[in-house]
């Protein structure tokens, strides 16, 4: 089994970003989630390509810098710079890669080719879910399912999917399961019997589904649990959420796979049915005692 991967420089400055993020402006806003989501290849971007990125000037990146105590943007970059050799993830230089196959493409590509770069792309991902995997939640969000009453699912347009395998999936346990479907947008009325230490599992990605977030803020009203699926530390969601799941998909011509955040998913409810297995099996009787 891989180890947990030690804390580094980054991920001290991400906590430390995620804790102050409320309270920064527009435009240091706009520099953290790229910092947060662009970490793998930060420290090869030069200083115009970040501000051009966030659409802001190069100074609010020096701004940025020093806000979180470094002298300049070089400095906050060589703690991304450092090692980057063995944190480069594939899926974060696909985008360029993509890029080139169609400029030096011969002609319109084939129906393979596209499925072919898709899967490149979808694989990639799965390398860097792998990567983080260690270093997750997951097993927080674990143990809060395993304790809840009840549970509910909540994910709106393209996270709906995910939110619909997870309450199938979830159904192979002996506990409640409620899909919120927001059908008639009925949202709030299908969680009118959301109760105190029940866990909410919301799923939503930039830019952020207003249905989701009204679910999480619910469960945060009424003093239920609530797992965050979602893109970024700083995403809405995070705020509310005990624990927090970090995925992050590949967009191959425009479109985003949901390759990686179905992994997840799956992951999630195979390690909670293994953990209420433990559970089942350690309070059965064993067949020694029966004997005689």
């Amino acid at each position: 089994m891989t180890p947990s991967r030690p804390a580094s420089a980054v991920d001290a400055l991400l906590t430390r970003i995620t804790e102050e993020y409320a309270g920064l402006s527009r435009q240091l806003k706009l520099i953290a989630r790229h910092v947060e989501q662009h970490r793998d290849h930060l420290g090869l971007e030069k200083i115009q390509d970040v501000a051009a990125r966030c659409g802001v000037q190069p100074s609010a990146v020096v701004r940025f810098a020093k806000h979180f105590g470094f002298t300049g943007y070089s400095e906050l970059q060589k703690i991304f710079r450092d090692g980057i050799s063995q944190q480069i993830a594939p899926s974060r230089n696909y985008q360029a890669r993509i890029r080139d196959v169609i400029d030096q493409a011969q002609g319109r590509l084939s129906s393979a080719d596209i499925a072919s770069e898709f899967i490149d792309g979808a694989i990639a991902g799965m390398h860097e879910l792998q990567r983080d995997l260690h270093g997750s939640t997951l097993g927080d969000a674990v143990e809060l399912l395993a304790h809840a009453p009840a549970l509910w699912v909540v994910g709106a347009r393209r996270s709906f999917p995910v939110a619909s395998y997870l309450a199938y999936a979830l159904q192979h346990t002996d506990k409640p399961v409620h899909l919120v479907t927001g059908v008639g947008a009925m949202h709030e009325g299908q969680l009118r019997g959301l109760r105190a230490q029940d866990v909410v599992i919301a799923i939503s990605f930039a830019p952020y589904a207003s249905e989701t977030l009204l679910a999480a803020q619910l469960a945060a009203s009424r003093g239920a649990r609530l797992i965050a699926i979602t893109d970024s530390r700083m995403s809405p969601l995070a705020a509310e959420a005990q624990a927090v799941l970090l995925v992050h998909e590949s967009s191959t011509f425009g479109f985003r796979a949901l390759t990686n955040v179905m992994a997840l998913a799956q992951s999630l409810f195979i390690a909670l049915a293994y953990r209420l297995e433990l559970d089942y099996r350690t309070t059965t009787t064993a067949p020694s005692a029966l004997a005689g």
